[in-house]
């Protein structure tokens, strides 16, 4: 069975079953040591990897009477208190994964307690059905505190006796108020964690403009900027790997010129902007009431917003249109090969028969 839904809660179950998780996971792992059997002398590596809810995940000490394979649910330590995680991974592939992490073995000592009983897993999924409940409220609260800053995710404690509340925000937050507020509202300990907009991508998921899911929520783990990357690996091919959620320093010049240019004024009325393709430097505007949506160059739409300000005023944004199909046609028009002939269906026939030479037999 399942650990998690598709909304991020545990799934029912009432014994300590093994589960797998919904869908595409940039967590998921494969175990390609397991039925490889370990030299005589060599004893079972005693350090556990276990996830838990979101991109999250951490070592623990595996007792040597404990026998754990991967999905089983455990109760594992925490700083006053307990949560509940599943395994993830075991043996000599949690030894790699320490070398990977530069994590040495004498660091990981929080320890497995015991493999999680139908009593912990109800507490357990209980905390869980909190989460969206209290991310809406501490949304509400931190609002009626004029907070430039918001809740995405929240995250209950295995044992319901701490939350941890994810935010995003532009610039420093003083939650000192919220936190005591939190506190007295939900009557757990409150822990707030900023994270960036491609992490907050990563633990709510959605579908990118190349129609598939997210890659920092299926595959990717590194949230540097494709700007960092090429930085890095000039000469390398960064410069044609496209993400709809990663930006090079260019298309962050111009996401941040266009910000302003939400609506454009017009005779006809105020047409809305509704998209922004950077690449191929287009804005898609569309009249209230109105479902055709109006492509313009974004430097021409710059140059409407500058005679607006001027006090010329355009008729209509639709003869912005004309000129980009037009552009369009001229562009094309030397792209075309002269292919007249090539869909012959006879165009692979010989074209002379062979003929016997005379005095043959």
């Amino acid at each position: 069975m399942n650990l998690y839904n598709s909304h991020g809660a545990p799934s029912e179950f009432e014994n300590n079953e093994s589960s797998t998780i919904d869908g595409y996971s940039q967590l998921n792992v494969y175990d390609w040591l397991a039925n490889i059997p370990l030299p005589p002398n060599q004893q079972i590596f005693n350090i556990v990897e276990i996830k838990f809810k979101g991109a999250r995940k951490d070592f623990y000490l595996k007792p040597e009477s404990m026998s754990l394979k991967q999905t089983d649910i455990v109760i594992v330590e925490t700083i006053g208190g307990h949560d509940v995680g599943h395994v993830s991974l075991t043996g000599e592939l949690v030894r790699l994964q320490l070398k990977k992490h530069n994590i040495l073995k004498e660091e990981v000592i929080r320890k497995i307690y015991r493999k999680a009983t139908s009593a912990d897993i109800k507490k357990w999924k209980t905390a869980k059905g909190l989460e969206s409940k209290t991310m809406y409220k501490a949304r509400m609260l931190a609002k009626d505190l004029d907070l430039k800053m918001k809740i995405c995710d929240v995250d209950y404690q295995g044992d319901n006796t701490k939350a941890t509340f994810y935010y995003t925000a532009d610039k420093r937050v003083d939650f000192r108020e919220l936190i005591l507020v939190l506190a007295a509202t939900f009557h757990v300990k409150i822990k707030m964690r900023q994270i960036s907009v491609l992490e907050e991508a990563s633990r709510l998921g959605g579908i990118g403009t190349c129609g598939r899911e997210f890659c920092h929520s299926t595959w990717l783990t590194d949230f540097n900027t494709k700007s960092t990357l090429h930085n890095k690996n000039k000469d390398k091919q960064w410069t044609e790997f496209k993400c709809c959620l990663i930006e090079d320093w260019g298309n962050k010049k111009y996401s941040a010129e266009v910000n302003n240019l939400n609506s454009i004024k017009t005779l006809k009325g105020i047409a809305h902007l509704q998209k922004t393709d950077i690449e191929k430097q287009i804005m898609w505007f569309s009249y209230p009431d109105e479902a055709d949506l109006i492509p313009i160059k974004i430097a021409r739409a710059k140059e409407v917003q500058t005679l607006i300000k001027e006090g010329m005023i355009l008729k209509d944004l639709k003869e912005e249109v004309e000129a980009i199909i037009e552009e369009a046609a001229i562009n094309n028009m030397y792209k075309f090969a002269n292919v007249v002939g090539q869909d012959s269906l006879t165009r692979f026939n010989k074209k002379g028969k062979n003929k016997r030479k005379k005095g043959g037999k």
